[in-house]
């Protein structure tokens, strides 16, 4: 099979579309045939082996996995001898980065349960685009924050691919949602159910003397002391993505900074449950989010992909459409 593959931490130049052996099937596991992946930042921090920390896990050296992609929609061909929910002809999607990683490639092996049924509404390309955003942001909202109906939230980073399933999830569960963003992605978050809207360029959140019960920062450039200023008393903030620099002052003083304030500050790893992926399903059969796909790349073209994430611009998701693969 075809994928693209790195034997080497560094840009997206050390990217290269090979042959390689279709992976080797498990007793509890799939084999899919992928026909759309996405990228998301945690490609490029694999890619690059940075923040260094990763590589505690991805390999000290040379990456452990040579073949990236966490987001897979595609078509089950054969399954293990003891998988008993799926069937070879099944289309399923799901998220692979706790099994090894893989999407980026015309065949992945992937175990049972880190997949489900793809809606059938939807296209492979908006499938691919739902999991690793859609499960972060249910996770740090309903399960970290304990978003409850009524509550107001602030999401910082709404336009990117975790920031607009955050605005649809937090509707879902009946809260006010206030969204940051620049001024070309304001009527999208208006679309997406967000009731206010601040464009950043213009307006300083932590300035305009607001208090918000939630604050889902998924572009956390701040100093958390700004961040504070706009929560309300007992209110919660969840980082999600941004500044490796703010993680650490969270991981290190969130505790004491809470204890201190009365104010809840923390952050979490995704963990891509059964559970979860099971609740994002329900919710895009049911129309409560779909996906918002900025570009779609052949899979030869991930390194430009990858740069185009990378520079932080991108409205929604990326999504690679491995059909269509010039090989």
């Amino acid at each position: 099979m075809y994928a693209m593959r790195y034997t080497r931490y560094g840009s997206p130049d050390v990217l290269k579309l090979d042959r390689v052996d279709t992976p080797q099937l498990g007793a509890t596991d799939v084999l899919i045939q992928v026909h759309a992946a996405a990228a998301n930042a945690g490609d490029w921090h694999l890619l690059r082996g940075d923040p260094f920390i990763v590589r505690l896990s991805s390999g000290l050296r040379r990456p452990k996995h040579q073949i990236l992609g966490s987001d897979v929609a595609g078509r089950i061909v054969a399954v293990g001898s003891r998988v008993t929910q799926f069937q070879p002809g099944d289309e399923v999607f799901g998220d692979l980065s706790e099994s090894g990683f893989g999407a980026f490639a015309e065949y992945v092996v992937a175990p049972a349960h880190a997949l489900a049924l793809k809606p059938a509404g939807l296209s492979f390309a908006q499938a691919a685009a739902v999991p690793s955003a859609a499960l972060t942001a249910l996770q740090g909202l309903r399960d970290e924050a304990r978003l409850q109906a009524g509550q107001q939230v602030l999401i910082n980073g709404a336009s990117g691919g975790v920031g607009t399933f955050a605005v649809q999830i937090a509707r879902s569960l009946g809260a006010v949602v206030t969204a940051v963003c620049s001024t070309r992605n304001l009527e999208l978050m208006r679309a997406l159910g967000a009731e206010h809207v601040i464009d950043y360029t213009q307006e300083d959140y932590p300035r305009q003397g607001k208090r918000y019960d939630v604050i889902f920062d998924l572009a956390a450039f701040r100093p958390l002391a700004d961040n504070q200023r706009a929560l309300a008393p007992g209110g919660v903030y969840v980082l999600g993505g941004g500044s490796g620099g703010l993680f650490l002052s969270v991981m290190l003083t969130g505790a004491w900074r809470s204890w201190r304030s009365g104010q809840r500050l923390c952050t979490f790893v995704k963990q891509p449950t059964p559970e979860r992926l099971q609740v994002v399903r329900t919710l895009l059969e049911t129309g409560s989010i779909a996906p918002v796909i900025d570009r779609c790349y052949p899979l030869d073209e991930l390194p430009e992909a990858l740069r185009y994430l990378e520079a932080g611009h991108a409205r929604g998701k990326v999504v690679i459409d491995v059909e269509r693969a010039d090989r």
